[in-house]
């Protein structure tokens, strides 16, 4: 009986420069917006059963709507503390601007 070759799968090596503890993706696109969109969608979806909750509880009918509003604005605000709604990507060669507003001005 023929024995088959294993598939032992190796890791490509990454190119000079671009190694990345964080994965194939570094800093942002799509795990940041994965990580943007669950803090939404969670918040909204807690923080309506928990208005849905408190309108059973109190026979009223708008808390759920307050919780959804509620969660999406908390979803937002965890999004902008973890820092995933801003662009950190600079170009390499870039330098700060100045007090004039101008690239490449040192201020005096």
């Amino acid at each position: 009986m023929a024995k088959r070759p294993e598939n032992h799968s190796q890791e490509q090596p990454s190119p000079a420069g671009t190694s990345d503890a964080r994965g194939s993706y570094g800093e942002g696109g799509y795990n940041a917006g994965l990580a943007v969109f669950s803090y939404i969608i969670g918040g909204i979806v807690v923080w309506s059963l928990i208005g849905w909750g408190l309108d059973n509880l109190l026979g009223t009918r708008w808390i759920v709507l307050a919780g959804g509003l509620l969660g999406a604005a908390g979803g937002f605000y965890l999004s902008h503390m973890h820092n995933l709604t801003r662009q950190s990507t600079t170009d390499p060669g870039s330098t700060p601007r100045g007090s004039s507003g101008k690239a490449g001005d040192n201020p005096k």
